[in-house]
């Protein structure tokens, strides 16, 4: 089968397309024909490992210190038909049409992925394409996670620093499904977008610094941790909070001893299995509610184009790779 070899640690080339030999799936796993997959920061970050965090050594040691370890194939979440079942699997049949985030067991960037059935996969509905299907278990899932985290409601006052991407344009209209009055912040070129998204107000970052709103949100989504809780807690309102899901070490000491006396604070957004909550994004997608906007999407072999166009910071909602 053709998939994407993470070769070294680097630019958007040492993404390698080659022939692998194709997975077969374990008694308790799924063989999956995937269709669609998507290019995530978390992944432009891990390729050429520029960051530094509290994760850093244990990656490194997990990938590999110098280089990726073995035949690492990335693509954290895909879409796909399962089309063979190992002997122990009940929940999924052959055939079934599914969503799945496979986490730093990778694999969505090949023709052919296996995952356990115990994993994060639910069936996609009638009527969802699979590149739409495709977005989800990452940035649909992050995004959920940090509306819920922040738990807003009718008429509480939400800015979403990050509004443009991909994990923003999600989180604007979860936040907007509470009742809660949604500012998006992003770069010049995004607004339009963002307002056509729901968000009721938007900013401009190259043109206003938002920490200059005195006291003007009661929660603050940084989906891009592009802001640090000392200057965001000037715009939080008296018992505002900021969250975030940077895990770095400076930014794990400040979120756990700041707290300021208007009991404002700050707090970490992290992943978890959660499949219920991706089967609800699904239905939310495929009724209407919840509206996914791909802005390029490249077939398998132009991996490289797709990361460098990530790059760019230009995106608006997501990179989908076609792989069937």
């Amino acid at each position: 089968m053709r998939a994407i070899v993470w070769t070294a640690y680097g630019p958007p080339d040492v993404l390698q397309l080659r022939d692998v030999e194709q997975p077969v799936p374990g008694d308790d796993e799924l063989l999956i024909r995937v269709k669609a997959t998507t290019v995530t920061a978390g992944e432009v970050e891990l390729r050429s490992f520029r960051f530094f965090s509290v994760l850093t050594v244990p990656l490194r040691l997990f990938f590999g210190v110098f280089k990726p370890r073995g035949q690492r194939i990335p693509g954290q979440e895909l879409a796909g038909e399962v089309v063979a079942v190992g002997a122990h699997v009940t929940r999924f049949k052959v055939g079934d049409r599914i969503c799945a985030h496979a986490g730093l067991r990778f694999g969505g960037y090949a023709e052919y992925a296996t995952l356990p059935e115990r994993g994060m996969i639910v069936r996609i509905p009638d009527g969802l394409s699979y590149e739409e299907a495709a977005t989800l278990p990452t940035a649909g899932l992050y995004a959920r996670y940090f509306v819920q985290r922040g738990d807003p409601g009718p008429g509480q006052s939400v800015l979403v620093n990050g509004g443009g991407g991909s994990i923003g344009s999600f989180a604007i209209q979860l936040a907007k499904t509470t009742g809660a009055e949604v500012t998006a912040l992003d770069r010049t070129d995004k607004l339009e977008f963002m307002t056509s998204l729901g968000a009721d107000h938007v900013i401009d970052y190259t043109q206003e610094d938002f920490s200059q709103r005195a006291r003007s949100f009661d929660l603050i989504l940084d989906v891009v941790d592009k802001s640090w809780f000392r200057r965001a807690v000037c715009a939080l309102k008296p018992g505002g909070v900021y969250l975030h899901s940077n895990v770095s070490l400076l930014r794990f000491i400040q979120t756990k001893l700041t707290r300021d006396r208007n009991d404002r604070t700050a707090g970490f957004v992290t992943d978890g299995n959660d499949r219920e909550g991706l089967a609800d994004l699904a239905e939310m997608l495929s009724s209407g509610e919840l509206k996914c906007v791909i802005d390029r999407t490249y077939p398998l072999n132009e991996i490289a184009c797709a990361h460098e166009y990530a790059e760019t910071g230009d995106k608006r909602g997501h990179i989908v790779i076609a792989v069937a």
